[in-house]
């Protein structure tokens, strides 16, 4: 049974009427149970819903570009009218995009509610060109601010709220404690998020993760911005960023420098969520599992989030990062899925119960 951390008895009262699943019993898939293996399998065994996207491509403020996916749902039955159709922003990992499975079943989910959403691709991640020598980070929130002024104002008379995965949770956590109360948003979801980037980059520096997972994922750093090599000469030692073999080594010679951090530690506690978490003004719902070891669960930041009544937290035992298989062959929906489902649904549905808090 996951444990719920949560100061504000009434928000507690919430989900458990309106989003059970926090309280119902996770059983993970009985042949992936470890975290690691959870990890692992998901993107091979989740399926991958059909979804169709509509582009949109929008100039930030220093000359560059974010393309953001829409789904706009425009069968929706619930909620015909467009103008006031609940939106979700969605916030894909680390270098993930609007095709990763676990946004397209997020995106499912929403369909069968009748909202629409749309995904914040990171700059240069989902096929555009990079006008300016940038990309992103989980410190930098600008992009993510720009996205979700501009959402809104499209459609300022829609409810709105964000869900992160990972890295885009972190991002979002970032954004939610620096702007407060201060936001065009009603809620937010959290999955997997990496709370203190100290104790995940030294969790995935131990030599089997490393070998698992920390190799593989400073490749797909080094290859989302090989592509725009030309672009990033002007300012990087390419050579030596191509060089690193784990992603502190990475974001040593490119992210830490990108954005003016005079050293890696100092970009590293700016990216840490958990340092933020206590300035975080709406009501934000955060799934972790302990054995996650991209965030491990000592660095989960429990008494934190005790102090703060806008925030509640979901443990479970089991589910690695992005995980959380359930069943005998888990393709379709995973724990997670049902966790955003019923979530979304109810801050849309019956989140004035919430925002009396």
């Amino acid at each position: 049974k996951p444990q719920l951390v949560a100061s504000n008895d009434r928000f507690c009262r919430f989900l458990e009427e309106y989003c059970p699943v926090v309280t119902e019993t996770y059983y993970p898939t009985i042949w992936c149970w470890e975290g690691r293996v959870q990890t692992l399998l998901r993107p091979f065994i989740t399926s991958r819903p059909q979804v169709q996207y509509r582009n949109e491509l929008i100039k930030t403020a220093d000359g560059g570009q974010i393309s953001l996916d829409w789904f706009d749902n425009n069968d929706s039955l619930s909620y015909p009218d467009a103008s006031t159709r609940p939106t979700v922003l969605l916030l894909p990992g680390l270098t993930g995009t609007s095709k990763e499975s676990y946004i397209l079943h997020m995106i499912h989910q929403s369909e069968t509610l009748g909202y629409r959403c749309v995904v914040f691709n990171n700059r240069g991640i989902a096929g555009e060109d990079l006008l300016t020598p940038r990309t992103y980070c989980a410190a930098n929130t600008e992009d993510l601010e720009a996205v979700i002024h501009h959402v809104h104002s499209l459609h300022p008379s829609a409810p709105f709220m964000a869900a992160g995965v990972s890295m885009g949770g972190m991002l979002l956590l970032n954004y939610l404690g620096k702007t407060g109360r201060d936001t065009p948003l009603m809620a937010a979801a959290i999955f997997s998020a990496g709370w203190n980037v100290f104790e995940s980059v030294e969790s995935l520096e131990k030599p089997l993760n490393w070998l698992l997972f920390n190799y593989y994922l400073t490749t797909c750093l080094q290859s989302s911005i090989s592509r725009h090599r030309q672009m990033l000469e002007k300012l990087f030692d390419m050579d030596l960023v191509m060089k690193a073999r784990t992603v502190r080594e990475f974001d040593k010679q490119f992210t830490s420098v990108m954005f003016g951090y005079r050293t890696i530690d100092d970009y590293y506690e700016d990216a840490s969520p958990c340092r933020k978490l206590k300035s975080v003004g709406i009501p934000v719902l955060c799934l972790n599992s302990v054995d996650d070891v991209f965030s491990p669960g000592h660095a989960i930041p429990v008494e934190t989030a005790k102090q703060n009544a806008n925030v509640a937290l979901v443990l479970t035992s089991c589910g690695g990062h992005i995980g959380f298989l359930e069943g005998i062959w888990p393709r379709k929906c995973t724990y997670m899925d049902r966790v955003f489902k019923q979530f979304v649904q109810a801050v849309f549905e019956h989140g004035n119960k919430i925002f009396s808090m």
